[in-house]
């Protein structure tokens, strides 16, 4: 194939994925708005879980069916980084308390179907073993055996210093404006400087060269909590919105809303704290001694139909709209995007 040279515009979870599938066949640029690049974006906030089931609730079913192949194509990804990266495959496990069993039993229905992978109705002994920090604790739940999830943080942290190694050009603080977001008919540039192809992986960054483009957001706390002893993410079914619970290396832990319905950027609330934290003691009172590191809100970028989209104009490739399905759809989406012309 023939060696182009290719400008990737952002440099967060869909601009690494792009970055790592390309760089051994073309000559890269990356242009990133923020001035870091590790804390830039929704994916460095994320709890990066892998989750088509339990995702299944709240898409379609292609969507669903596309993270479980886009999970297979993690391994291939972080195997390139010199340094391990946690990539963990070992379920989810869904609980509720007594009185949000209707939620659990609502949630149990609205899962769909993914062919050779079941839910599995759980009682308090499966709980147990499943995660025995949790026995005696809850007495049903439902484990979702399919799923997994990798450390971010490591990933944002690895994948820089791999793509820097293998000389990548990288322009840190280049807030790039194109004339007419994949609607225009004209050989784009990057601030003057000509490419072969420009692959725009901003997303909420492009929201106003992008038409129906909105933030949705997401809060999460990450905890130092080395009393809690979990080996899988666990989610809660809670009154005014389910939370998830994600161990991380080194005793941390990301405690998140799924998802909420606001473009609001700004800090996280007193009541949000609130509920993030009491939840989380709930599903384990060691979450009382922990240390709380960070705690932040992001914005995810999303369409009217909360489906991903990528397309072709001239010479830009756009690849957005990946909603609360970053981590799971990312390598199948931006490969769709990126294998007719560049892989």
């Amino acid at each position: 194939m023939k060696k182009y040279r290719v400008a990737i515009l952002g440099f967060g979870l869909v601009g690494r994925v792009a970055a790592l599938m390309l760089h051994k066949q073309h000559q890269l640029s990356i242009f990133e708005a923020a001035s870091d690049a590790n804390q830039n974006g929704a994916g460095a906030l994320a709890a990066a879980m892998l989750a088509p089931m339990a995702e299944s609730v709240n898409c379609e079913a292609d969507i669903a069916k596309l993270g479980l192949d886009a999970m297979a194509m993690w391994p291939e990804l972080l195997a390139q980084l010199p340094t391990d990266i946690m990539f963990q495959q070992a379920g989810t496990l869904v609980v509720a308390h007594n009185q949000d069993m209707g939620d659990l039993q609502s949630f149990m229905q609205r899962l769909k179907p993914l062919q050779g992978h079941h839910a599995q109705s759980v009682l308090s002994k499966d709980i147990a073993e499943l995660e025995p920090d949790l026995a005696g604790r809850f007495h049903q739940g439902v484990y979702l055996p399919s799923e997994g999830q990798l450390d971010n943080i490591a990933f944002y942290q690895h994948s820089y210093a791999y793509l820097r190694q293998k000389r990548v050009q990288f322009h840190f603080s280049q807030k790039v404006e194109l004339h007419s977001q994949c609607q225009h008919s004209d050989i784009e540039t990057v601030n003057g400087e000509a490419f072969d192809w420009i692959i725009d992986c901003r997303g909420i960054g492009a929201k106003s060269q992008c038409d129906g483009l909105r933030g949705v957001r997401g809060e999460v706390a990450r905890i130092y909590a080395p009393e809690v002893q979990l080996q899988r993410p666990v989610r809660l079914m809670h009154p005014r919105y389910p939370i998830y619970i994600a161990p991380k290396p080194n005793h941390e832990f990301v405690i998140g809303a799924t998802e909420i319905e606001s473009q609001d950027s700004g800090p996280v609330t007193v009541r949000s704290t609130l509920e993030l934290l009491s939840a989380a003691y709930t599903v384990h009172s060691g979450f009382a001694e922990g240390r709380v590191m960070a705690i932040n809100a992001g914005l995810r970028p999303a369409f009217g139909d909360n489906r991903p989209r990528s397309s072709s104009k001239g010479n830009v490739i756009c690849i957005n709209g990946l909603y609360r399905h970053g981590y799971l759809l990312a390598p199948a989406v931006v490969h769709q995007a990126l294998a007719k012309e560049l892989l």
